[in-house]
């Protein structure tokens, strides 16, 4: 990873910190984007005098398209390449609420947010030459996707449906998609799933997060998770590997399990339609076309 520079989302903590650790460690160049400016920088100070590669902050509110332009404006300011982008940052809430946008926050930062950023770096992975592009899968994506609740329109919460689910399995459409869209080798784009992970953010979710019939085992992860799911560097094996492995290169389209393997897409996330209707939905909200480039215009 010598003389790379890597992106990584949500990585002030949690499987996003370990990711960006590693891929520094490999002596990339690695930019660490988190909401809050102190605890960026002060990861970035961490890694920094660790790592082989050099180790920057920027900060970002990835939930809605002012907060991903800017970012996308200093990484074009800065760099004139990228050769990985990890949309890793993620969000899982208790109740159905919109961004400063209007867009509904789980879909938001989980599925708009890897689809704009991608867009709007493109031109920078391109010029890398071989660049890949990987995102973070999580929860239980392998339910189907309702075409008319992408938003949790008309159902946000159930006995075992959540839409933090639904938006990951939405997320692995839209990636599908993608990848067979840049199917010229200059950009791979491919799915990482790191597992179950005790991570800051699982920490803070609450068990009105949960569908109904999992809530009783909430207490449960709170209790164990310490124990059995603390290891980062276990979560991250996944990103790392398609972010840097070398028997990756060129390979796009390919969903890996937390063990790296190559594993089945689950059906809803391969649905036609389901892809068809994420991909508008991104293309309508974020204004942005991977094939062109630039804004979508009406």
């Amino acid at each position: 990873m010598h003389g790379k520079t890597a992106l990584v989302t949500g990585s002030t903590a949690g499987i996003g910190r370990e990711t960006a650790r590693r891929l520094a460690l490999m002596g990339a160049d690695v930019i660490l984007v988190g909401r809050n400016p102190e605890r960026a920088r002060a990861a970035a100070g961490e890694l920094s005098r660790e790592a082989a590669g050099r180790v920057v902050a920027l900060t970002a509110d990835l939930s809605d398209m002012a907060g991903l332009r800017r970012l996308a404006e200093q990484v074009t300011e800065r760099y004139d390449r990228l050769d990985v982008l990890v949309n890793n940052a993620g969000g899982m809430n208790a109740e159905r609420r919109l961004t400063r946008d209007g867009v509904e926050a789980t879909f938001a930062v989980n599925v708009l947010a890897p689809y704009a950023l991608t867009c709007l770096l493109l031109p920078l992975l391109r010029a890398a030459g071989k660049a890949r592009v990987v995102n973070l899968t999580g929860g239980m994506p392998d339910g189907p996707i309702d075409p008319g609740n992408l938003q949790g329109e008309k159902k946000y919460l159930g006995w075992t449906f959540a839409h933090y689910n639904q938006a990951k399995t939405a997320l692995m459409a839209m990636s599908h998609r993608l990848a067979s869209r840049l199917e010229d080798g200059e950009v791979t784009v491919n799915v990482a799933y790191p597992g179950h992970a005790y991570t800051p953010g699982n920490q803070a979710t609450p068990m009105r997060a949960f569908p109904y019939l999992y809530r009783p085992a909430a207490p449960l992860i709170r209790l164990l998770g310490p124990l059995l799911l603390s290891d980062m560097g276990k979560a991250s094996h996944s990103s790392v590997h398609l972010a840097s492995s070398p028997e990756m290169e060129g390979v796009t389209g390919v969903y890996v399990d937390a063990r790296a393997r190559r594993a089945t897409w689950p059906s809803g996330a391969l649905d036609t339609q389901a892809q068809q209707a994420v991909w508008s939905e991104c293309e309508r909200l974020s204004g942005l076309n991977p094939e062109r480039d630039r804004p979508v215009r009406s």
